[in-house]
């Protein structure tokens, strides 16, 4: 597996790595199988956030004992120089070491920085000169902070939304951390579930000399799919190219990655799922996006109270509330049998 190095940090990993967020959704037992398994099979780097409820305590776990044989990076939402202090001790506690190789600010909603009146930069430096993180990175959904964070030279790593879907503005803010010397951490890689090519989507990343894709794992079978491309990379080839223009052609536009930052739905709508139902009916086995359960969630949507906090706060700047109407009345039409899915 080629290994690429994240911009300025220095870090060099396999192009490879390992998302732990969905590992909160597994028992600790499978959570440990899982990370020793990554490890065993050559991933290296490892990212989970103290908002991840215990996806940090569950690294700690699997890797006490081996802390210099891989790289953590963990992140903070804190808004405060308090909370980012308490939030930073929980982690390495948590994680059971005594640094992080990368702390990043989580999903932000601003690009902070030194003198900007909130000390929440002064407070990475301070603890970067502790010797408790080693690099300092930013995640964004949002393309203009993203952008901001990249013409900073504040920090070096961005964490940002990345994947064959991706658009030419987003190819373009990898190019720039080229040019920054800063490294790109992909989240998303498969569009919250949207892309079921394994191959395609490794082999679009490869692409990319600075892009480290770090993959949401909490399935054995998930995980051997990753494993298999360190022995044999995936060759962005004619086909794979064809395949993806399709995806992009059926894919790209307004669709809802399901990140379920618009939640708390004031009116009880699960957003993150209704918003993109008809892609989910469209590349998915559809009998359980058909069930009573899921019908029961879609009328929700009648209920709509326009209230727009949905919309406010989406990352991607989409317009949920039509979004949710038009994914209610293609789901009518399925029900009634005037569209056929698989």
């Amino acid at each position: 597996m080629k290994q690429i190095t994240l911009g300025s940090t220095g870090i060099t990993v396999p192009q490879n790595a390992f998302g732990a967020l969905p590992i909160q959704r597994v028992s600790t037992a499978m959570a440990v199988k899982l990370l020793r398994r990554a490890y065993e099979g050559g991933m290296t780097f490892f990212d989970t956030a103290r908002a991840y409820t215990d996806s940090e305590e569950k690294l700690g776990e699997a890797f006490a004992g081996m802390r210099e044989k891989i790289y953590i990076a963990s992140k903070t939402a804190a808004k405060t120089p308090e909370e980012f202090w308490k939030q930073l001790d929980t982690t390495l506690t948590n994680l059971r070491t005594d640094y992080l190789d990368i702390y990043q600010f989580h999903c932000a909603d601003r690009c902070f920085a030194p003198g900007d009146g909130t000390g929440m930069y002064e407070c990475m430096l301070e603890a970067k000169a502790q010797g408790k993180i080693r690099h300092i990175g930013i995640t964004a959904h949002k393309i203009g902070i993203a952008r901001e964070a990249v013409e900073s030279g504040l920090y070096e790593t961005l964490q940002f939304p990345f994947s064959y879907l991706s658009s030419e503005m987003e190819e373009a803010l990898v190019h720039s951390c080229i040019e920054k010397n800063m490294g790109f951490i992909a989240m998303k890689g498969l569009a919250g579930g949207l892309i079921n090519n394994s191959r395609a989507a490794m082999a679009y990343m490869l692409q990319f000399d600075n892009v480290l894709p770090i993959w949401g794992i909490q399935r054995e079978s998930e995980l051997e799919e990753w494993l298999a491309f360190m022995e044999q990379e995936p060759v962005f080839d004619a086909e794979i190219r064809a395949f993806i223009a399709r995806e992009r052609a059926e894919l790209v536009g307004d669709f809802c990655r399901g990140c379920g930052y618009c939640m708390p739905c004031p009116a009880g709508i699960q957003i993150n799922q209704c918003a993109r139902m008809s892609l989910l009916l469209r590349r998915a086995p559809s009998q359980g996006w058909l069930s009573d359960t899921m019908q029961a969630e879609m009328k929700k949507i009648e209920a709509c109270l326009e209230c727009g906090a949905c919309k406010k706060k989406c990352p991607y700047e989409l317009d949920t509330p039509n979004l949710l109407k038009k994914n209610y009345e293609d789901y009518k039409k399925v029900l009634a049998g005037e569209v056929k899915v698989q």
